[in-house]
């Protein structure tokens, strides 16, 4: 398997640790639908939050945040609203969050939770 896969998703795999640790109730992972995924859509805070993930092995191509563009968040925004018609249920509020990881391969991972990503 390629390493950029794997390396996705075992940072998917920290990213979810973290946010059941954080009190966040993970309810789907890499739902897809034509508009794109959604790596992990999670209840907590009082909202419905999709979170994107994004891992690198280093920052020497940029930091994983530099992958959130304004495209991207409209994208993230449409996914989310794509998940919500084929999930009908109680509504509450939604966000948008991303989860960024830097995974060194000899070095401890750093792990960042940006809230509300769009706002």
């Amino acid at each position: 398997m390629a390493r950029h896969i794997t390396l996705g998703r075992e940072g998917e795999e920290l990213a979810a640790k973290y946010l059941a640790d954080a009190g966040f109730d993970i309810i789907d992972r890499n739902w897809r639908c034509a508009d794109g995924e959604v790596d992990i859509v999670a209840r907590g805070e009082g909202y419905l939050v999709f979170i994107e993930v994004k891992t690198r092995s280093s920052i020497g191509s940029g930091h994983p945040l530099d992958a959130i563009t304004p495209t991207k968040i409209t994208r993230m925004t449409r996914v989310a609203y794509r998940w919500l018609d084929e999930h009908p249920g109680p509504f509450v509020p939604i966000r948008l969050d991303v989860v960024s990881i830097v995974m060194p391969r000899l070095a401890s991972s750093s792990l960042l939770h940006i809230e509300g990503v769009g706002e």
